[in-house]
């Protein structure tokens, strides 16, 4: 199962680090390098320090490269087949697209995990979730600046929604034990609000690095008693770290091993 061996990654390489794969044309053309050897650099580059790679679907369709994006994951699970792929996907919708969806990341993409969007209610989760060897990542507390407009609204109950959305994928959508969280490393209380109510289960962390999320406020109010249950992803600020043909890799693996030796000096 999809959480089984993200804790084994996790423990494998000492790291809690997913790094983000959103391909920029304009950037990566700049460097005189094409998409898919690109994609393997940083994959190859970063594979030792990290528990998972997050390529975002949207920077791939928006280029017409769906099949570049086929070939990156099973890239990765031919040459580093104990590193788990989520597809950040954030699909939402009916059961019966939502099936399609399903089929689409865990079929056609064959990735590990996929990132979910619960606005429309726990029946859209299920096609999801049926498939109980991968994981399911709802939509929490978001990391961008404009989450409170509706996340952060109070429900009759007293509770605010995001709280509503954790008890309800910890209590009755994960009947599979296969569904995590999106929180965002920019709001480490309600992240901390979010670990009493779900317990042990994972959480995907946005928001290290570019937007701003400090890694010490993000392990203490997350963090797990084991020293796991995070998953904290990075995009530009590894990706992006080099930008020429002959340094791009190289400079990818050093951001994204001082990330890591960062996270595990407050683990």
């Amino acid at each position: 199962m999809f959480i089984q061996q993200l804790a084994q990654a996790q423990r494998q390489n000492n790291s809690l680090v997913c790094v983000g794969l959103d391909p920029n044309p304009a950037k990566i053309n700049a460097m005189g390098v094409d998409l898919l050897s690109w994609l393997q650099g940083i994959v190859d580059a970063t594979a030792a320090h990290v528990c998972a790679f997050k390529p975002q679907i949207a920077y791939f369709a928006a280029m017409g490269a769906e099949t570049e994006l086929q070939q990156i994951i099973q890239y990765i699970h031919q040459q580093h087949p104990t590193i788990p792929v989520i597809l950040d996907a954030k699909r939402g919708d009916i059961g019966s697209t939502a099936e399609q969806y399903a089929n689409e990341a865990f079929i056609r993409y064959q990735a590990d995990a996929v990132t979910v969007n619960p606005y429309m209610g726990g029946d859209t989760i299920e096609p999801y979730t049926q498939f109980a060897d991968k994981g399911v990542v709802v939509l929490c507390k978001t990391s961008n600046a404009g989450s409170g407009e509706l996340q952060n609204l109070t429900l009759d109950s007293g509770e605010t929604l995001f709280q509503r959305v954790a008890k309800q994928a910890s209590e009755r959508w994960n009947q599979h034990h296969n569904v995590l969280l999106v929180v965002g490393a920019t709001y480490p209380e309600e992240l901390a609000q979010i670990r009493g109510i779900v317990g042990d289960m994972p959480l995907l962390i946005p928001g290290i690095g570019a937007q701003g999320g400090d890694v010490a406020a993000t392990l203490k109010a997350g963090l797990r008693t084991d020293g796991l249950g995070l998953i904290i992803s990075s995009s530009r600020g590894i990706i992006y770290a080099g930008d020429r043909a002959e340094n791009y890799a190289a400079a990818a693996q050093d951001a994204c091993l001082t990330l890591k030796n960062t996270i595990n000096q407050y683990r």
